[in-house]
């Protein structure tokens, strides 16, 4: 398993940008460049990386590629195919995007939104830019969310088999799939049971934490890891019996000293599960 995080300061070259992640002991980087790249750049990255031993864990392709406004919906998926070209070029372990909404939002719920409609638009736009690219090493995967495909593991094996394409893979964040009390309080047992039974498909991971509010009805927010009730060591005991190179990636948090304190809290957890990063 590798730890990583964005790193800040002077990351402006290959070189520098890799010594970075080394600075702070990560295994894993986030793709610092974008789709537009040309292939020079891609490669110096990914030998920069290399070099230091880090592996490039995912390529954002943050986009709504099942959008009801066409428009929106042809630039989102021009903006995953040449995403995932980006990450077959890099040879970063996937590319990663929600699956998208039928709301305005992006991102947001909508009463179309689990339907089995909205699932063939999803498998239809996935096979789509998978078949547009045809990637050989990398992998196009779709981050879980709360209240859109996949919420859970049953969602994950569904696609997997619906979209039915080798280069379709899993991306795991287990707080977007803690929208009840009952994964909140048995975080430990729902994300031991998805690792187990997705973890030959499992590409990349993100690591936050989640908190449950005493208002009325339900209130679960995200915070920084450390923060909230995610029960980390299951969660890390789960990614360690997985391919060593699997990474746990931090994100969402504002400040260099956010991100210390994150990674701090991790590594502990880690130490009291008994396992190590690479």
């Amino acid at each position: 398993m590798r730890l990583g995080a964005p790193v800040f300061g002077e990351v402006g070259t290959p070189e520098l940008w890799a010594k970075a992640h080394l600075d702070k002991g990560y295994g894993a980087a986030y793709c610092p460049i974008g789709g537009d790249a040309d292939d020079a750049t891609a490669k110096a990255y990914a030998d920069a990386a290399g070099e230091a031993g880090l592996i490039i864990a995912e390529v954002g392709a943050w986009s709504n590629p099942i959008s009801p406004d066409e428009a929106t919906r042809s630039a989102a998926m021009d903006n995953c195919k040449r995403q995932l070209d980006l990450a077959e070029r890099i040879g970063a372990r996937c590319c990663v995007n929600i699956a998208g909404s039928v709301a305005e939002q992006w991102d947001g719920p909508d009463n179309a939104n689990m339907t089995p409609g909205t699932f063939d638009l999803i498998v239809a736009s996935v096979q789509e830019i998978i078949d547009a690219v045809s990637p050989q090493r990398t992998f196009y995967t779709l981050e879980c969310m709360p209240y859109m495909y996949p919420t859970c593991a049953d969602d994950c094996e569904s696609l997997i088999r619906a979209i039915d394409r080798p280069q379709f893979a899993v991306h795991f964040d287990p707080v977007n799939m803690i929208n009840s009390p009952y994964r909140y309080y048995g975080s430990g047992a729902f994300v031991t049971d998805f690792v187990e039974r997705l973890g030959d498909r499992i590409r990349s991971c993100h690591a936050k934490d989640i908190i449950i509010r005493p208002q009325l009805t339900l209130h679960l927010d995200e915070c920084g890891p450390g923060e909230g009730n995610l029960d980390y060591p299951a969660l890390l005991t789960a990614l360690s019996k997985l391919d060593a190179d699997t990474p746990l990636m931090v994100e969402h948090l504002q400040t260099p000293e956010q991100y210390d304190a994150a990674i701090d809290h991790i590594r502990r957890m880690a130490g009291k599960a008994g396992v190590a990063f690479v």
